[in-house]
């Protein structure tokens, strides 16, 4: 998957507190358990959505060994409404040492992610332009 194109709102922050001991945000914000993932797979009525696992369908886990979802930024991408095979888990998270690339995602530096994080307003747009 391509990262989209264009404007979007946070929907909500994801977080890890075991590693995060505090965000300052009017973003709403969730803890994310051992418990949780995101549905990928188009066969499920919860595709796109935050899941409660195990489940039947693929997903991706949201509670990781390594950092790189210890602060997920959930854009509202395909989400109202929600259209198949158009892509899912478009987040901004931590970015691997490398800057490897992500599969759709935008990753940051965690501690430049927690700034942004607190200059976020619940009407905060994000703009995705194109790639160089």
């Amino acid at each position: 998957m391509i990262t989209p194109i264009g404007s979007y709102k946070i929907k909500y922050i994801l977080y890890r507190k075991d590693r995060i001991r505090k965000i300052q945000s009017k973003i709403k914000k969730i803890v994310i358990k051992k418990n949780m993932g995101w549905c990928n797979d188009t066969h499920s009525k919860d595709y796109n959505k935050l899941i409660k696992l195990p489940s039947i369908y693929s997903y991706e886990k949201l509670y990781k060994k390594e950092n790189i979802y210890d602060i997920v930024l959930v854009l509202n991408y395909n989400m109202n409404p929600v259209v198949k095979n158009r892509g899912s888990a478009i987040f901004i998270h931590v970015a691997r040492k490398n800057y490897k690339k992500t599969e759709g995602c935008v990753a940051l530096r965690k501690k430049h992610l927690l700034e942004i994080v607190k200059l976020m307003k619940s009407n905060t747009m994000i703009k995705i332009e194109n790639q160089i």
